[in-house]
């Protein structure tokens, strides 16, 4: 007997994705990026920013001042997108004014 998942997981395997009308809006984007950061953070350490950057990541302007201290590594690991105005803005707000390159939050404003 087949398990009702499986068939599930199958027939959307099966089917042509669906193309949205409209993009989701940027301020639920931003809410699960930082829930998922915070999942993230919950389960260990994150990754250093050198680390980040080394893997193709950008860092933002903060960010960067922050990896050129000499900071430990427990320092360079901390999320800095929790405390920055910029995570409020882009929650809050559909087409928040944020500019600064390399902050993730921009990249999902629907501009």
């Amino acid at each position: 007997m087949d398990n009702i998942e499986d068939r599930f997981f199958e027939s959307l395997s099966e089917s042509e994705p669906e193309t949205l009308a409209t993009p989701a809006p940027s301020r639920l984007k931003a809410k699960i990026y930082s829930a998922l950061l915070r999942r993230q953070a919950e389960s260990g350490p994150l990754a250093t920013l050198s680390s980040s950057q080394d893997s193709g990541r950008s860092l933002c302007n903060f960010e960067q001042l922050v990896q050129i201290s000499p900071l430990p590594d427990r320092v360079q690991s901390f999320n800095y997108c929790q405390v920055c105005h910029a995570r409020l803005l882009a929650e809050y707000f559909e087409n928040a004014p944020i500019y600064w390159n390399g902050c993730s939050y921009v990249r999902f404003q629907n501009r």
